[in-house]
């Protein structure tokens, strides 16, 4: 074929890695046509960007690339060819400035994914892609690509396949994880789904659910097993999630899988040494109730105070510093997956090749979320996201030879 618009190409899935390589094959002068179950495109990003779109981080590349945990050493390559400087520069691309917060995270200066997903789609209609909604893609038909439309079954036989179907969190907004089905009957290999970036139950005393649940822990610091995390959590009726949580949320998950518990500890004072805290208690409490005196000399609000008693009776002096310093909280499960803000588990990264090409599928490419891979939240799902988009588009045009 020498007339690269003779290459049919289907993406299957409309959110940030379909997309993406929608956008890289069109602009290489392939014909593309992207399906979606869904009746509009973008459903998670624009739910993502509900409370501020975090595109990146501008942290250095070398910790960014670390934040894979397992999957590290293979998303290394594949995000160096798109890094979150090119992210930005792509984002402003479409008219849409960005910034750094103080936390290091990249965001556009709207806050929203709206503005963004709509400059994307015009583009996207000017390189000639075709975008098919309501398509329920079902898996193959005599090697043909077979959905459920609108208007009854479809198939298509096109020159090349990207897939990126999503996890499986979030079910209503897409990625249902029913994609792992035709694939697995094709021999490719599968990681079983867990959630990812989401809470942990936690057995709370029926008082401090009933007064605590929706209260955030601000500027804490975490510990599990050698690992840590500084942020922020929120006390829920049925555990504990935030930020600071789904940093870790990984050993966390895998120590309740292995030994049906994990044992949490919770700094309440990250900034202040356990000598000056104990320094601190061992001054008169005056006649102050013992919550007044901790807001005090400690700078703790009532959840933390409470938080403090979860753990049992309040020692005094140093050991009660040592307290606030690592308070443990023991985890009991994880939030349903339905739950999770994303999902570990799907396409095993050894199922596919270099070029993110499915060894047992040739012509078949997967990207996004519905590869074994997972990061915090914090930039690091959209970048990768966006990067193995990229990554999957320019393998496509490698297989074809252009």
């Amino acid at each position: 074929m020498n007339d690269k618009q003779q290459h049919q190409i289907a993406v299957i899935g409309a959110g940030p890695a379909g997309l993406m390589a929608a956008e890289i094959l069109s602009a290489a002068g392939m014909a593309v046509t992207v399906y979606d179950r869904m009746p509009s495109p973008g459903r998670k990003l624009l739910m993502a960007g509900r409370g501020g779109l975090n595109l990146t981080h501008s942290e250095a590349f070398e910790t960014f690339a670390t934040r894979y945990g397992a999957a590290s050493e293979r998303m290394r390559p594949i995000l160096e060819a798109f890094p979150p400087a090119a992210l930005v520069a792509w984002a402003e691309g479409l008219g849409e400035q960005t910034f750094t917060g103080s936390s290091g995270r990249i965001f556009p200066r709207t806050m929203k994914a709206s503005p963004l997903l709509r400059a994307w789609l015009r583009r996207l209609g000017e390189q000639g892609v075709t975008l098919r909604t309501r398509h329920d893609w079902l898996g193959w038909d005599d090697g043909a690509l077979s959905f459920h439309g609108p208007g009854g079954p479809v198939t298509v036989k096109p020159d090349a396949t990207v897939l990126a179907l999503g996890g499986a969190s979030w079910p209503k907004l897409g990625s249902d994880g029913r994609w792992s089905e035709p694939l697995a009957a094709r021999g490719v290999g599968m990681a079983p789904f867990q959630p990812s970036n989401g809470g942990f139950v936690v057995d709370w005393s029926s008082l401090f659910r009933a007064r605590f649940g929706g209260t955030p822990l601000k500027g804490i610091a975490l510990r599990f097993e050698g690992q840590s995390a500084r942020g922020d959590a929120v006390v829920t009726e049925y555990g504990i999630e935030g930020g600071a949580i789904y940093a870790l949320s990984a050993p966390l998950r895998e120590a309740i899988a292995r030994d049906g518990k994990a044992v949490l500890e919770i700094d309440l004072r990250p900034d202040m040494t356990r000598s000056r805290l104990t320094d601190k208690l061992s001054r008169p409490a005056k006649g102050q109730s013992l919550a007044t005196f901790l807001r005090k000399a400690a700078h703790l609000p009532p959840v933390a105070v409470n938080l403090l008693r979860e753990a049992g009776d309040l020692p005094a002096g140093g050991a009660l510093a040592a307290l606030i310093k690592g308070v443990p909280v023991t985890l009991t499960a994880t939030q349903p997956i339905e739950r999770a803000i994303s999902t570990a588990g799907g396409v095993s990264l050894d199922a596919v090749d270099d070029d993110l090409m499915i060894r047992a599928l040739p012509g078949v490419f997967a990207a996004g979320e519905m590869l074994d891979w997972e990061a915090p939240t914090g930039g690091y799902l959209l970048q990768a996201s966006f990067a193995t988009g990229v990554a999957a588009a320019r393998g496509v045009l490698a297989w074809l030879g252009e």
